[in-house]
């Protein structure tokens, strides 16, 4: 499956005809240097779990989920925001070229990745019911709320409960939105995906948690982005400290690692390799 999407994603690059001397390439550049591709991951999982068929037809989905979050990492390291120079092994994009290049890019990745599912081959109603899910999850109600909490609340220490919001909608939201835009795809009972949501909503705020620890026990050689950077952010270490941010990860791999045995065999067949690499990757 990771080589069937990486070889889509290579095939379907943004392609631009112009006379500026980078603006196409820096819409790939980020594309291109890898990453852990969670989000599509999910996604695919979930259709070849049910609808092998359909895989083909997923795939312009999967691609404009990992262009939106490629956007939204390109936004996130700039210098109003994280200021970071490295991201998925290689300098960010402001620092390759300049601010405006790299806002631009994300602004096109963010909008092209709705084109890309408003032209997928699938059923107009299934469209536009993945248009509607990858908005609620990814705008204002969203990741981008979560960007905007985190960067005004810098130097602002807050709650426990205020951090689990912010990072719910900065990252479990897109994560959750992975998994039931697959089941949508698959024509899911709508019990089964709100369930999936609700998976990945937890399985997002672990993830976070885990990249916070990542944060201060690995360097950026091993991370593959800039590290030591959330001193002044409301990261889990921060709040709860480094060991207390462990047990709170494993207290919540544990419980997805058992609802995740609830689910039906084609699920956890489709996801479990996925889905268990992940659940206790702060433990690597």
């Amino acid at each position: 499956m990771d080589d069937i999407f990486e070889d889509y994603l290579r095939s379907h690059l943004p392609k631009v005809e112009s006379f500026h001397p980078h603006y196409e390439s820096a819409l790939g550049d980020m594309l291109l240097a890898g990453g852990k591709r969670f989000r599509p991951a999910l996604l695919l999982s979930v259709v070849k779990a049910y609808e092998p068929l359909l895989v083909d037809s997923a795939l312009p989905v999967a691609l404009a989920l990992e262009m939106f979050h490629t956007y939204s990492l390109i936004h996130d390291d700039m210098p109003a925001m994280d200021d970071a120079e490295l991201r998925r092994g290689h300098k960010t994009l402001h620092v390759r070229y300049d601010e405006a290049t790299a806002v631009l890019a994300g602004d096109a990745l963010n909008t092209d990745a709705f084109l890309l599912i408003a032209q997928a081959p699938l059923r107009a109603d299934v469209r536009i019911k993945l248009v509607e899910l990858l908005a609620l999850n990814g705008g204002s109600q969203g990741m981008v709320l979560g960007q905007a909490l985190d960067c005004y609340f810098e130097n602002k220490p807050l709650a426990l409960e205020q951090i689990e919001f912010l990072h719910t909608n900065k990252t479990a939201k897109l994560i959750a939105a992975s998994l039931m835009m697959g089941a949508l795809i698959a024509d899911l009972e709508k019990s089964v995906q709100e369930a999936l949501y609700a998976f990945g909503i937890d399985l997002g705020v672990l993830f976070q948690v885990q990249d916070d620890i990542i944060d201060v026990t690995q360097s950026e050689q091993e991370a593959g982005k800039t590290t030591n950077n959330d001193e002044d952010k409301n990261s889990f270490v921060k709040l709860l400290g480094l060991n207390e941010s462990i047990r709170y990860a494993d207290a919540l791999a544990d419980d997805l690692s058992s609802r995740f045995e609830r689910f039906d065999a084609p699920l956890k067949e489709g996801l479990g390799t996925l889905v268990k690499s992940y659940l206790y990757r702060h433990k690597n």
